[in-house]
């Protein structure tokens, strides 16, 4: 079960726990080093999204509202052994449904998982660009 609360609203665990899963794929497996904390995770509006086995978080993003109004989704990072489950899809679906229909949703995927947003209803949006040494693709919900 995809689970969904404000930053106020998470528990200092919980916090803990996504944030390290981030960690464990962006900085780590990726070897991006970069600080993944960026200053956007406390903002009011928005939203942090985990799923947990066994009280470990194996899945999470967080969803942002931007100054222009719309929705981004990010930070999707899904523990190695947990992938190939629908995780990730429930969690961007689960952000989907928390805009209440408001559009637009978009995210920055990185490219190699352009197809697999594809099947959740995002089509690209812009060009391709290369972030921390990964090529990524703007896309936007079209539904």
């Amino acid at each position: 079960m995809i689970e969904a609360a404000r930053f106020a609203d998470l528990s200092v665990d919980v916090l803990y726990r996504i944030l390290r899963l981030r960690s464990e794929v962006f900085v780590v497996e990726q070897e991006c080093v970069y600080l993944d904390p960026d200053g956007r995770d406390d903002e009011p509006s928005g939203w942090h999204l985990w799923a947990a086995e066994d009280g470990e978080v194996v899945v999470a993003g967080r969803l942002l509202r931007e100054d222009d109004g719309s929705w981004r989704i990010g930070r999707v990072a899904t523990a190695p052994e947990a992938r190939g489950q629908g995780l990730a899809a429930a969690l961007v679906q689960r952000a989907v449904e928390l805009c209440e229909d408001e559009r637009p949703i978009e995210l920055h995927a990185q490219s190699h998982l352009l197809e697999w947003y594809r099947t959740l209803g995002f089509e690209p949006c812009g060009p391709e660009y290369i972030d921390d040494g990964i090529p990524h693709t703007p896309m936007r919900l079209v539904i």
